[in-house]
């Protein structure tokens, strides 16, 4: 699905991005398979309130019996009668580092899932499809290991201070001044903490009287930092360009509520890859809107920096446009780099601003030095500038490693959503049952996964996400491609009919809503 032919000729590139419509039968059996899960939950309760159900796998332990509820009641209720019976497909603990294979510690429960104890085995070799080693820096040996050993022995492992305070190293001004050469812009400034990078600097920059237009899909981070901001906040549909510019025209002929008085500010809020859906921002078109109302765009590059583009500096890369044209440009550290942190990029009057007004800036403790050392030596890396090719070859090889992978699970016949660019690749699972039994069977074949469903995803889109890696090798792919083929077979998870429905032409609801009215 080509959609140069739809915008003018914005895109200088094929932009190949689609949503398989969810089959009619798989829906309502999804729908009947929580239907049922519900219904015999709420009567096992009221079954052991009259002491006639004996099994009491779905209740809280003795011990947790004096603490007052934390959850409200249906919260409370789904924990305990469906998250419960699956609850040993998440925290899975590793014991070694999380690269292109990892050991992970064998656990068993004997209550339920409520708690587990740990058997003392370890599986061995386990092909790691779940964490965000885009570009396999993720290592315990190699340059960045040793230069960050280097620097350990030197600085130690904390600051112990803000950076305002005595927590200002040469290394933090060396990365920030590295960062903004990376990103193309003036002037960047390191956090600690890439969730702290938006909710606490998203206030800083939008207040009362501003307005925030969020994708429906943004993360957790970016829906934080907007309510936290105090500014009146209105969702556009995912990627759904059509959507922005009736809330952007909206905003602007109508005014703030009652008042109608003009925003103060009108702050755009996108990723570069969404980390659920696979999908790449339509950012021509963004900045294109953004120009024609006049408005500021924020850019949360977590998942796109390094991993997108020829160069691996993102989604500005990958479109070839101007960074200048990306008001605020946010990352993190904490995938492609094997790191942790976040950055924010753009004019130097931005940073110096942020330098003062932001509260992870002002209250946060300094980054830990060898993490700097990490993220400068692999950013080099990346760059060229360690006099290798090594960086641009582990760029190359995660876009080959992704379009392998994506067509051929496209060919077994899995619903697959997102860009055909994107290393973050949900596989369509839908009902419950299948969420735990595909975790479960892809571990017994020693491939790690992640699963996901609701309530982080929408009821009936239940899913597993692999995120693939530079540090995978072909044969890697094709063991992990076999044993999925299998499961798919065994789970009946082949939904596909190839009727593909371009991004565009999603239903379209035009409802909005406002946090916070002025």
């Amino acid at each position: 699905i080509n959609h140069i032919m739809h915008n003018g000729g914005l895109y200088k590139r094929p932009f190949n991005e689609a949503f398989e419509e969810t089959p009619m039968l798989v829906a309502v059996l999804t729908y009947v398979g929580y239907g049922v899960l519900t219904l015999f939950g709420y009567l096992r309760d009221f079954m052991r309130q009259w002491k006639i159900e004996k099994c009491q796998n779905a209740i809280e332990r003795e011990e947790q019996k004096d603490f007052v509820p934390l959850y409200q009641d249906f919260e409370n209720f789904y924990n305990r009668n469906l998250y419960m019976r699956i609850r040993d497909s998440w925290n899975r603990p590793i014991c070694s580092v999380p690269g292109a294979k990892v050991d992970m510690m064998e656990r068993v429960s004997h209550d339920y899932n409520w708690t587990f104890t740990y058997t003392g085995r370890v599986i061995k070799d386990v092909i790691n499809m779940g964490s965000y080693n885009y570009l396999g820096f993720a290592q315990n040996s190699g340059t960045c290991q040793e230069a960050a050993a280097k620097v350990l022995s030197r600085y130690g492992a904390g600051v112990c201070s803000s950076r305002q305070e005595m927590g200002n190293l040469d290394i933090h001004e060396e990365l920030e001044k590295l960062v903004a050469r990376f990103l193309g812009v003036e002037s960047a400034m390191a956090y600690g903490m890439g969730f702290a990078t938006n909710s606490m600097n998203i206030p800083a920059l939008v207040g009362k009287g501003c307005l925030i237009l969020s994708d429906e899909l943004n993360h957790a981070s970016l829906v934080l930092g907007a309510r936290l901001s105090g500014a009146t906040i209105r969702i556009f549909k995912h990627n759904n360009m059509q959507s922005l510019e009736k809330l952007l025209k909206d905003a602007i002929v109508h005014g703030q509520p009652r008042t109608r008085r003009p925003w103060k500010k009108i702050l755009i809020l996108v990723e570069g890859i969404y980390s659920m859906e696979g999908s790449i921002v339509r950012l021509p078109e963004v900045i294109a809107l953004k120009k024609k109302y006049k408005s500021y765009l924020y850019l949360d590059e977590a998942h796109s920096i390094g991993a997108l583009g020829p160069n691996g500096r993102g989604v500005v890369d990958y479109f070839g446009l101007n960074p200048e044209d990306v008001d605020v440009m946010m990352g993190t550290f904490t995938k492609s780099f094997g790191a942790a942190g976040g950055y924010i990029g753009g004019k130097k009057e931005l940073i110096d601003y942020l330098r003062t007004h932001s509260h992870s800036a002002v209250y946060a403790t300094s980054m830990s030095p060898p993490v700097v050392e990490q993220i400068i030596t692999s950013m080099k890396c990346i760059m060229g500038e360690d006099g290798t090719t090594i960086g641009r070859q582990c760029v190359q090889q995660l876009a080959e490693n992704t379009r392998y992978f994506r067509r051929r699970l496209k060919e077994m016949g899995f619903i697959i959503y997102g860009n055909e660019d994107s290393p973050v690749v949900p596989l369509m699972l839908y009902m419950p049952a299948k969420i735990g039994a595909f975790g479960r069977e892809m571990l017994k074949r020693n491939i790690g996964v992640v699963v996901v469903g609701f309530p982080a995803t929408p009821i009936i889109e239940s899913r597993a996400r692999f995120c693939l890696s530079a540090a995978h090798t072909k044969e890697m792919l094709d063991t992990a491609l076999k044993e999925i083929n299998e499961v798919g077979d065994l789970l009946q998870l082949k939904y596909s009919r190839h009727r593909l429905v371009p991004l565009l032409d999603r239903p379209f609801d035009e409802t909005t809503y406002e946090e916070t009215e002025d």
